[in-house]
C-alpha cells in the first residue's frame, strides 16, 4: 500500500497532523483578534504599550505594513491553511493530501520569510505568530516524513495538487477574504464614529490625576508661553527607543498640524533601561538612557534630535555606532557625562513614582511607554488616531465653549 500521512495505518502521525492544523488555526485566530484589537480597538482601555519585552512584542507585527493585505489580516490566510490541514485528516483522500502537501511547502517558505522579516527588519518576534510558525513547521515535517509520493523526485513529490481542489479552496478563500475586507472597513469607519464617541466618553470618565511635580522643559509642540494655557495639554512619558512611541510620534505629528496653536506637548523622558531608570523593573532598551541625555542636553536641539531618532528608530535601537554618530553630528557628546543633564533626566524619571499603581505587576502608575497625561487624565499606551483626534476636538470644544458640547447627546 502506498505510504500516506492521512490514509496510512500509523495513527500517531495522522493525529499529529490534525493537531498541527488545529494549532495553526487557533494561533491564527488569536493573531487576527490581536490585529483588530491593536489597530481598531473598541475602547480607550485596549491601548498598546511596551511592557512585555522589547523583542517579544506582538504589537510591532500588528502595526507592520505586512500585517494585512488589502484589508485582510495576514492571520486569515494562516487560518485557511490550518483548517485545510485539519480537514484533510477528517476527510482523507490522496488528492486532498497531495494538495495539502503542496500548500504546506508554500506555507513553510512563507513562515521562514516572515520570521526573517520580523526578527531582522522589525527587530521583534510576535509570540502568537511564533505559535503559528511552530505548528506550520511541524505540519511540513509530517508531510515530508510520512506524506504521499515520497518515492518520486522532488518536484513530483511536492507539486501534485488536485487542480479542482485548489480551485475550490482558492474560491472559498477569496470569498472569505472579501468578507474580511467589509469587516475591516466597518471597524475602521467605527473609529471615527461610535467608537470615537465612546472613547471621548471614557476619557472624561477617567479618574483625574495631578500634573507631575516637575514638567519637562523639552516640548515637541508649544502653542502658548505657559503650559497650562493651551486647550490641549499633554505630558508624554516616552522612551526614544520604544517602537510604540514611534507610532505615537507619527500620530502626534499629524495632530499637531491639525490642532496648531491649540496644543502643548512636554516630552517627559522615561527610558526603559535600568542604567538610569529605577522606577520600573525593566531593562528593555539598551542605549535609551544615552539618547535621552543627548536629546536633553541642549533644549534648542531637542526637537531635531528627538525627530532624528524616531525617523531612524531601527538604526537607533540596534547600532551603538549610529547613536555615537548622532552625538557627534549634533555636538552633544558631552551629554553622556554632563551632571546637569543626567540630573534633569533623572528628575523627569522620578516623577513616575508620583502616580498610584494601575496594574498589580507594577509599583507605580507610570510603568510603561508611551503613557500620556492629557488634561489631567492618564492614557496608557497607544490609541488609533481617530480616537485621539476625537478626544482632542472635545477638549478644544470644551475650552472654547466652557462646556462639553461633544457629549451632550450621548445615550447608553
Amino acid at each position: 500500500m502506498q505510504q500516506s500521512l492521512t490514509m496510512g495505518g500509523n495513527t500517531l502521525p495522522r493525529f499529529l497532523s490534525f493537531l498541527s492544523g488545529i494549532g495553526m488555526a487557533v494561533f491564527s485566530i488569536m493573531t487576527i483578534d490581536h490585529y483588530y484589537s491593536a489597530n481598531y480597538p473598541e475602547s480607550i482601555f485596549e491601548g498598546s504599550f511596551c511592557d512585555i519585552s522589547a523583542f517579544f512584542n506582538c504589537d510591532s507585527s500588528a502595526y507592520a505594513a505586512i500585517s494585512a493585505i488589502g484589508g485582510v489580516p495576514l492571520g486569515y490566510f494562516g487560518l485557511v491553511v490550518g483548517a485545510l490541514v485539519a480537514l484533510g485528516v477528517v476527510l482523507p483522500s490522496l488528492s486532498f493530501e497531495r494538495t495539502n502537501k503542496a500548500i504546506s511547502l508554500l506555507n513553510a517558505v512563507g513562515v521562514v520569510a516572515l520570521f526573517i522579516y520580523t526578527v531582522f527588519f522589525l527587530g521583534s518576534l510576535c509570540l502568537l505568530c511564533t505559535g503559528f510558525y511552530v505548528f506550520s513547521l511541524v505540519s511540513f515535517f509530517l508531510f515530508w516524513k510520512h506524506g504521499v509520493d515520497r518515492e518520486l523526485g522532488f518536484l513530483a513529490d511536492w507539486f501534485r495538487p488536485s487542480v479542482k481542489l485548489l480551485a475550490t479552496f482558492a474560491a472559498l478563500g477569496l470569498f472569505g477574504a472579501y468578507a474580511f475586507t467589509f469587516y475591516t472597513d466597518a471597524r475602521q469607519l467605527a473609529q471615527s464614529g461610535g467608537v470615537a464617541t465612546r472613547a471621548v466618553k471614557e476619557f472624561y470618565n477617567l479618574e483625574p490625576v495631578e500634573w507631575p511635580s516637575f514638567i519637562s522643559p523639552l516640548w515637541t509642540a508649544q502653542s502658548t508661553e505657559h503650559f497650562e494655557d493651551a486647550p490641549i495639554r499633554i505630558v508624554e512619558y516616552g522612551d526614544l527607543l520604544c517602537s510604540d512611541c514611534l507610532i505615537l510620534y507619527r500620530q502626534l505629528n499629524e495632530l499637531k498640524a491639525e490642532f496648531e496653536g491649540k496644543i502643548n506637548i512636554a516630552f517627559q523622558m522615561f527610558p526603559l533601561e535600568a542604567q538610569c531608570n529605577d522606577v520600573v523593573e525593566k531593562d528593555l532598551h539598551p542605549g535609551a538612557c544615552d539618547v535621552s541625555y543627548m536629546a536633553a542636553y541642549d533644549p534648542d536641539k531637542f526637537v531635531a534630535i528627538h525627530d532624528e531618532i524616531f525617523e531612524n528608530l531601527r538604526l537607533a535601537k540596534r547600532q551603538a555606532e549610529w547613536r555615537a554618530d548622532l552625538a557627534r553630528r549634533f555636538d552633544v557628546e558631552a551629554a553622556l557625562t554632563d551632571s546637569a543633564t543626567i540630573a534633569l533626566v533623572d528628575r523627569m524619571i522620578q516623577t513616575g513614582r508620583e502616580y498610584e499603581k494601575t496594574h498589580e505587576r507594577f509599583s507605580y502608575g507610570i510603568r510603561s511607554t508611551p503613557t500620556m497625561i492629557v488634561n489631567n487624565r492618564m492614557i496608557i499606551g497607544t490609541l488609533p488616531i481617530e480616537q485621539l483626534r476625537a478626544v482632542f476636538q472635545a477638549l478644544v470644544d470644551e475650552h472654547e465653549s466652557g462646556e462639553r458640547r461633544f457629549i451632550e447627546n450621548w445615550e447608553e
